[in-house]
């Protein structure tokens, strides 16, 4: 099946490449939010894909720019940011009480994979949060 889709497994790869650097794209271009800044983080990797001659991650990240300008609204991005957060509120509070669970049976192993698995969703929802107030 992978054969038969490149260019989808392109757009992949240029949507992870998009979230991995929307963060730094979000500090330099501080008065953007919401699909402006999207559109924005998506532009500047379009330039740094033709500055390296990669015309292929360059022809991913085109067809992506093209996806937000045509899909995304801020009512919409919002409202999946704020979901994300409610999901991950709700994650946290499992994890919590997996935590509780572990350390009344006090099991030192599954004690310490639950904190792991707390800590883990609070970052989560960290990000979460930072990403609804873009």
């Amino acid at each position: 099946m992978s054969s038969h889709h490149p260019v989808r497994h392109l757009i992949t790869a240029a949507l992870l490449s998009l979230v991995t650097t929307a963060a730094v794209a979000a500090e330099t271009t501080k008065t953007l939010t919401g699909c402006a800044a999207k559109r924005d983080a998506i532009s500047q990797q379009i330039e740094q894909a033709k500055a390296a001659g990669n015309s292929a991650q360059q022809a991913g990240l085109e067809k992506a720019l093209s996806e937000v300008k045509s899909n995304c609204t801020d009512e919409q991005l919002e409202k999946s940011r704020e979901q994300k957060v409610l999901d991950a509120q709700h994650e946290v509070k499992k994890r919590e009480s997996d935590l509780q669970k572990a350390m009344s049976k006090g099991d030192p192993e599954k004690i310490d994979s639950r904190k792991n698995k707390l800590a883990e969703a609070r970052k989560e929802l960290d990000e979460a949060k930072k990403q609804l107030e873009r």
